[in-house]
């Protein structure tokens, strides 16, 4: 089984943001456990700003906050991160090996399938891939956001049996333990719902960028992949072997389910943010709904929201339900001239299509 291990920033890091060794170490242990015991794993590791703090002088309270600045960071840091990875794997007599990834890499297929080899072929090497997101040059407007979401598309990658997400708390609670001493483990999640979503609340620690409700949405990209998870505390004794293994109350799993979702429109369904809201009538969303059509203008009775052309937008029903989600070919204003028209009656360097089956996807 290919297992996928993802470690937070508030895992591997200490309390003035610099790169926990020990935490690293007690990672590294585990992954050669799980291999010893026949599995595979891909490292998905947060760390790079932290590793990259200490040599410029920027970390505790002179730590940046500018976009800018950190990816600098991010640049110094990830080789002296890796650095930490190499050491502790030789430990155990495996090979570590940089693989930094960007959100195109799992848009366009030829990237994607580029990805994909190296990853595998990495593994049949016997070597243990280090993922990252490519921090130094990423686009903010195209972006992962956090790392977990960035594992659970590597899961989908390497067809894993198994993704861990390493947090700081034992898992989903039912409960902000600080606010209710009751709190207890959720051990099973069959379906991610809003009442789960809501539970799960916003950003974790202030040098992370995700928290429980980046983790429960990677669970649901992961789930719609076919891929078990288990979010679970990094400080646990055995937690990749125990979670490999199915050990009850290792953490939250998340059960996958039985359809799964090709990567492109994983990424459109749950990783991309929308910007606008498009209307359909009845008759256009039961055509949608049957798969393998293009959204055209004729079926559109509303536009809202500013956009621009290929940004993600929301599609629903007359009731308002949200039941699919697309890559728009037009921009807001265009869009807004298209709005129930045949292709014949469209404006000049209007597309005929607003959405293109392949950039739609009814949502789960």
């Amino acid at each position: 089984m290919i297992v996928v291990a993802k470690i937070g920033t508030s895992s591997v890091t200490d309390a003035e943001g610099h790169v926990s060794v020990a935490a690293v170490a007690k990672l590294c242990g585990e992954v050669a456990a799980l291999r010893a015991a026949g599995h595979q794993v891909v490292v998905v590791t947060s760390g790079a700003i932290g590793a990259g703090l200490p040599a410029l002088g920027l970390g505790g309270p002179a730590r940046p906050r500018d976009a800018g600045t950190l990816q600098a960071v991010s640049a110094v840091g990830q080789s002296r991160l890796m650095r930490v990875y190499d050491e502790a794997l030789a430990g155990h007599g495996l090979v570590s090996g940089q693989v930094l990834l960007a959100p195109l890499d799992f848009m366009e297929r030829r990237q994607y399938l580029h990805a994909r080899g190296t990853l595998l072929r990495l593994l049949e090497l016997g070597v243990v891939p280090v993922v990252n997101e490519n921090d130094a040059i990423a686009d903010d407007e195209i972006r992962f956001g956090d790392n977990d979401r960035l594992a659970a598309l590597v899961a989908h990658l390497v067809d894993a049996g198994l993704l861990v997400l390493l947090t700081d708390t034992p898992g989903l609670l039912s409960a902000d333990p600080r606010l209710d001493p009751s709190a207890s483990l959720i051990e099973e999640i069959v379906e991610v719902d809003h009442a789960l979503e809501s539970l799960a609340g916003g950003p974790g620690t202030p040098g992370g960028s995700g928290g429980m409700a980046s983790k429960i949405a990677a669970a649901k990209i992961a789930a719609w992949s076919g891929v078990r998870t288990v979010i679970a505390a990094a400080t646990r004794g055995d937690v990749l072997r125990d979670a490999a293994d199915g050990v009850p109350g290792v953490g939250t799993v998340v059960v996958p389910h039985t359809r799964r979702l090709a990567a492109r429109k994983l990424w459109i369904a749950f990783a991309v943010g929308s910007s606008g809201t498009i209307t359909v009538d009845d008759g256009a969303r039961a055509a949608l709904s049957r798969g393998g059509v293009s959204l055209l203008p004729a079926g559109v009775t509303a536009v809202t929201g500013r956009f621009d052309a290929d940004d993600a937008v929301e599609i629903t029903d007359p009731s308002g339900r949200v039941f699919a989600k697309g890559l728009i070919a037009a921009d807001s204003v265009t869009a807004a001239t298209m709005v129930g028209k045949r292709t014949r009656d469209l404006p000049p360097g209007a597309p005929d299509e607003l959405i293109h089956a392949d950039d739609l996807v009814i949502l789960p």
